[in-house]
């Protein structure tokens, strides 16, 4: 009836129900899609084809990640080999970078053609040790004198070696790059004829 007041719950109720029930509406439609927690933030939750399809193409990216990390400690491994012969052999298309070319070939055999002071240090230290460990006076002072001449005789080899090594090179190879030839050698000296690496291809007194 007009004029007729209406309680005041029965307004305040069904407001209520009218806000909530597009909500209620609304959740069934969100409950069906259920979101992968492998999905991106944000994003809608991928087919179950598409997420196995990605589990796939992870899987087989890391296998070739791990046949590629095979592949390369087998060619690394190949490679050492071939160095490992070619420094016993000579073969200069696999031998490390710091022995290849003709200047350094040339440097070497020039080394290995002749004599060296500096050769022969590990045989006369182990020498002048023992003598300068016996308790005689006399053996004392000559170990000591030893070693001078030693030095001595090793500073002017290395010395009368670089010069003319140094001077071949330039009369040789005018137009490639000499750098560092020269130390190369004097460093080969220092070792022993059967220890060298790459071992030598010249024979003592053959001109290279």
């Amino acid at each position: 009836m007009p004029g007729e007041r209406l309680p005041l719950g029965f307004v305040f109720r069904s407001r209520a129900k009218e806000e909530k029930a597009p909500v209620a509406d609304k959740a069934p439609a969100d409950s069906k899609q259920t979101r992968d927690p492998q999905a991106p933030k944000g994003r809608p939750t991928p087919k179950r084809s598409e997420a196995q399809s990605q589990r796939r193409s992870v899987a087989n990216t890391s296998l070739s990640r791990k046949d590629a990390a095979k592949r390369q400690r087998e060619e690394r491994r190949a490679q050492l080999e071939r160095q490992r012969q070619a420094l016993a052999g000579g073969d200069e298309r696999f031998l490390p970078a710091r022995d290849k070319g003709p200047v350094r070939k040339f440097a070497r055999d020039t080394i290995d053609s002749r004599f060296n002071v500096a050769e022969f240090f590990l045989p006369m230290a182990v020498v002048i040790l023992v003598l300068s460990m016996v308790r005689v006076g006399s053996l004392q002072t000559i170990a000591l004198l030893l070693w001078l001449v030693v030095i001595v005789l090793i500073v002017l080899d290395s010395l009368v070696t670089g010069f003319r090594l140094k001077k071949r090179l330039a009369e040789r190879f005018p137009d490639q790059n000499r750098r560092g030839a020269v130390a190369y050698a004097l460093m080969r000296s220092l070792q022993m004829r059967r220890l060298r690496l790459p071992k030598p291809q010249v024979k003592r007194g053959e001109r290279p």
